[in-house]
């Protein structure tokens, strides 16, 4: 599956086979197309297809490829046995979180495989008679003549199945102790660390690498980093998917944003002659600064040159010319007027003087998001005099504790005691409410009174924030995209009604500017479909009159910020300017001091964006530009 115009040096320092795609749908639909190819071939041989199975959010669009063609083409899964890598332990198999429930609602459940034909690891076998299990399980493997192909995603700390480091390359089907960073990342889906397993039943490595094809799949940002460590580094235990190196048949999928920190993305220039466009001068001007620690217009021809990038200097040197090129390029994204600059020059701004006042709509996928990842220009362009309109995407519900609800119920009993307010329909409602809360299990949906409940909750945040900018209440829309409301942190596939809610509100405001979050490394993946919402949004959209001239901006929210390089517009903040979107942070008291969702970093969301927005005030500085006190930062996204 390697791509024709890829060639060996441009892989130098990969060590596994690696392919990489525009996106995770494409590469989803090349693994499915494999896997279809085999079924159909075996089925035409009468022979069965063995598959190996795993869960999460990376493979669930091949699950979906292969229901499709099951349903639209009469694939059959008659003779395909599948076993899955792993199950938590101990794990009921109706639990929410069971990799039984999981796969049942995401692929058998929509074919026709057997149930016979279906094995998973067994959550509910007791600790005492697990080893034998795992040993039958390893067993039926064999009987079925091995597995044909291997799906593997891989976590942050490398581990592939619940291998976690440490594994060894010959390890069987085994009961493992979870690492600490496994069970942070399973936080959301068991609404709470401390409800997380500890214990897992997992295929061995030595099982993995008896497949005769494995794929190993990756989407992201957040995973570049551990696919890096995987495909170029050495192989350790400390990276349990680095085994796969030794594999004759094993194959890394990836979506352009896993493969960012790839030698060949990231600076291609150290392994073949390169296309310079102005977008990878840039980028590897940048990375020179950083490398030999000094300002753009500091970097001489004998840097370049030293550095691989003599290639650049003899196209377009000298050094002067670059630096001088790229310099402006990076002095023009700055600005401190977001909406344009009325009765200005324009050419050299990232937005145009006219119209002025602009109409503005900010998408904000949760209601905290607009405020966390560009407060300070939404700030700016209030006080700048623009329509801005901020739309709330989501309700956000399933990110409020339990006990803020009870603290709210608790205020309306009050305040009915307090004005001796009585009604029973209503009293039997908190009471109901508080019942439901204190006996609630783990990982348990809420009912739709509480999720209602949680809804406003962060409603009433998202207006305390919205006053406290200066925006009219009649501005925040909080659209409620049905795709989100399951009360589970697996959600609904996107659907027309979401898109239509959003069609309908930029029919109504025809915005010159909207503001869209790009962040697509927020851990359950909101963000990805909120975007794919607008995105659609804007292509039924593509043949109205003011859509031209909309332009489209796209911030990045508390997961991660856009590398310098590919920043077009900078919005400094003064140190009064931060403090005010500090505030207005606060105002989402339910998500303060620990949110429910933190992800993988343990700090709070005001302080991941504050950190952010110094970093890169901190860098365009190092780069010989004025020092700032921080600086929000968008990518134009351009329309076709």
């Amino acid at each position: 599956m390697l791509p024709k115009d890829v060639t060996e040096k441009q892989t130098y320092y990969e060590h596994i086979p690696t392919t990489i795609f525009d996106d995770a749908s494409q590469a989803s639909k090349a693994v499915a197309d494999e896997i279809i190819s085999l079924i159909r071939q075996r089925n035409e041989q009468s022979k069965t297809t063995v598959l190996g199975l795993a869960t999460g959010s990376t493979p669930t669009q091949i699950y979906d490829e292969l229901i499709r063609t099951h349903q639209e083409h009469n694939l059959s899964f008659r003779n395909v046995i599948t076993f899955n890598l792993d199950e938590y332990y101990p794990m009921q198999p109706d639990s929410l979180q069971s990799y039984v429930r999981f796969m049942h609602e995401h692929l058998f459940d929509h074919i026709d495989i057997p149930e016979e034909q279906i094995y998973i690891p067994d959550g509910t076998i007791p600790e005492e008679d697990v080893a034998e299990y795992c040993k039958q399980y390893e067993e039926k493997i064999r009987e079925a003549g091995g597995i044909d192909i291997q799906l593997l995603g891989i976590g942050r700390t490398g581990h592939i199945g619940f291998n976690e480091p440490g594994s060894r390359p010959d390890s069987r089907v085994r009961l493992i102790t979870l690492d600490q960073i496994t069970r942070k990342d399973a936080a959301s889906d068991f609404f709470g660390e401390e409800n997380v397993p500890r214990r897992a039943i997992t295929m061995g490595i030595g099982t993995i690498l008896d497949a005769q094809q494995i794929f190993l799949m990756a989407w992201g940002e957040g995973k570049a980093p551990i696919v890096k460590e995987t495909v170029e580094g050495e192989i350790r235990e400390k990276v349990p998917a680095t085994y796969l190196q030794d594999h004759s048949n094993a194959t890394v999928i990836l979506d352009d944003a896993a493969a960012a920190e790839l030698t060949r993305q990231k600076t291609p220039w150290l392994l073949t002659s390169c296309k310079w466009d102005e977008a990878l001068i840039r980028k590897s001007v940048v990375w020179l600064c950083k490398k030999v620690d000094k300002p753009v217009l500091k970097l001489t021809d004998e840097d370049f040159n030293e550095h691989g990038m003599g290639e650049l200097l003899t196209q377009h040197g000298p050094a002067y010319d670059i630096n001088l090129k790229v310099f402006n390029e990076l002095q023009h994204t700055i600005t401190g007027w977001p909406g344009g600059k009325p009765n200005a020059e324009d050419i050299n701004r990232p937005e145009r003087a006219n119209p002025f006042p602009k109409r503005i709509v900010v998408f904000s996928p949760h209601p905290d998001d607009d405020v966390i990842s560009m407060g300070g220009t939404l700030l700016r362009l209030i006080e700048h005099g623009h329509e801005v309109h901020v739309a709330y995407q989501t309700s956000g519900n399933i990110a409020v504790f339990d006990d803020d609800v009870v603290r709210f119920v608790d205020f309306v009993s009050d305040y009915n005691d307090l004005f001796d307010i009585h009604e029973d329909e209503a009293e039997t409602m908190l009471s109901d409410i508080k019942q439901f809360v204190k006996n609630k299990q783990p990982g348990q949906v809420d009912s739709d009174e509480i999720k209602h409940i949680k809804g406003l909750i962060r409603r009433g945040e998202a207006k305390a924030a919205g006053r406290f900018c200066g925006l009219p209440e009649e501005h925040l829309h909080f659209l409620d995209l049905p795709f989100y409301e399951t009360g589970r942190v697996k959600k609904k596939p996107l659907s027309q009604d979401d898109v239509d809610i959003i069609v309908d509100l930029l029919q109504d405001i025809k915005p010159h500017q909207i503001y869209a979050a790009g962040d697509l490394s927020d851990p359950h993946g909101t963000h990805r479909v909120c975007l794919q919402a607008i995105f659609n949004a804007l292509d039924e959209c593509k043949d109205e009159s003011w859509i031209d001239d909309c332009y489209v901006w796209l911030y990045r929210g508390a997961w991660q910020e856009w590398d310098i390089n590919e920043i077009e517009m900078a919005v400094p903040l003064s140190p009064q300017e931060l403090a005010q979107k500090r505030r207005a942070i606060f105002k989402h008291q339910s998500q303060k001091d620990r949110p429910l969702f933190p992800g993988p970093d343990p700090r709070e969301f005001w302080q991941r964006s504050e950190t952010r927005n110094r970093d890169t005030a901190k860098l365009y500085d190092k780069l010989g530009f004025a020092e700032y006190e921080a600086i929000e930062a968008f990518v134009r996204y351009h329309m076709e």
